[in-house]
Formats: C-alpha cells, sequence, structure tokens
C-alpha cells in the first residue's frame, strides 16, 4: 500500500484513559496539576501546594529560583518536598517530554448534561435534573440531584465516561498520540 505522506504517524503509548479523565475533570486545578509524559505515557500529578511552599521557601534563600537538581539536592528540605520539586523541575525544564493535560471545558460538560437530562424519561428525575442544570451552581446541583437517584447516577458515570473517552482521544490524536490496545 502506498505511503501517504498526509496522514500522520501517531505514536503509540499506554495511555491510563481513566486518570487523564480524572485530571481532565479537575477543572479548578487548586490542589494538583497534571501532565502527561509523552515518551511513557504516564499520567504525573503534582501537588501545587507542595510546589507554591518549596518555591517560597526556595526564594527566601536564594535570589534566583533553584532550576537544577543539583541544587535542590543541596538546599535542606523534606526529602518528600525534595521528590516532588526535583520532578517538578524535570517537567518544566525538559521541553517536549512532558505536557500539561488541559481541563475539560465547561461548556462541553454542561452539554454533556443537557443531553443526559434530556434522555431521562421518567418524568421526576428529569424534573430534578433540568432543575438543577437552570440553577447557580448547575454543577454541583446536577450531582446532588443524581445522588437522589442512583440508577441515573450509575447510567450519568457510562454517559460521561463514553464522551470522555472520545475527548481524550481526540485530545490524543491532536498531539499524535494513539493509546496501545488494552491500555485504555
Amino acid at each position: 500500500m502506498p505511503h501517504n505522506d498526509n496522514q500522520v504517524k501517531l505514536k503509540l503509548l499506554k495511555i491510563d484513559i481513566n486518570k487523564i479523565q480524572k485530571a481532565m475533570e479537575d477543572v479548578s486545578r487548586d490542589a494538583f496539576d497534571y501532565f502527561l509524559d509523552l515518551e511513557t505515557g504516564e499520567v504525573i500529578t503534582v501537588s501545587v501546594d507542595v510546589l507554591e511552599k518549596a518555591e517560597d521557601s526556595l526564594y527566601k534563600t536564594y535570589d534566583e529560583p533553584i532550576t537544577d537538581e543539583k541544587e535542590v539536592e543541596e538546599f535542606d528540605m523534606p526529602e518528600w518536598v525534595e521528590k516532588e520539586v526535583e520532578l517538578a523541575i524535570k517537567i518544566f525544564s525538559d521541553e517536549g517530554r512532558y505536557l500539561r493535560i488541559p481541563e475539560r471545558e465547561s461548556k462541553e460538560a454542561y452539554g454533556l448534561m443537557e443531553e443526559f437530562t434530556e434522555s431521562v424519561t421518567e418524568l421526576h428525575p428529569h424534573d430534578e435534573l433540568l432543575s438543577a442544570l437552570g440553577s447557580p451552581n448547575a454543577f454541583s446541583r446536577f450531582k446532588k440531584a443524581l445522588s437522589d437517584f442512583p440508577s441515573y447516577k450509575e447510567k450519568w458515570f457510562a454517559f460521561n465516561a463514553r464522551a470522555m473517552k472520545k475527548t481524550i482521544n481526540d485530545w490524543l490524536a491532536s498531539i499524535e498520540i494513539k493509546p496501545e490496545q488494552g491500555y485504555y
């Protein structure tokens, strides 16, 4: 079969779709941020709080930020903080190897909640979900409304997971990665 130069060759990686879904659904990113290792497919979670505290203490000691692992080893800090700082330095210094996993668009998530609600045929759950969507704090109200209807909560999780799998596969394809069979 002739090779088409317009076709992009996707890199096969062992990808944990569930971890990427968790990362994309953490839209606040106030506790953690997430990166994909483009060589191994590993999802790396970095604590925002620890990094900010480490950065604050590093700046108090040095005029310039520490940007290399040897300097981190010379700075006296707990081992668990040191390992996290070393990981962050590795992520930010090895350009091209790590890519920040984007947050899920809120309008996409809201659209899915609307689509799911329209698929609910029982009047009471449908009305409760519709009311939640029309209120302030629609996302948390939607989750609370679902908690009153366990069978619909399970259906929502399955519906959302299917949609997220497509979103994740589209994102991975956009960065020229394809999950290996059996790893998503």
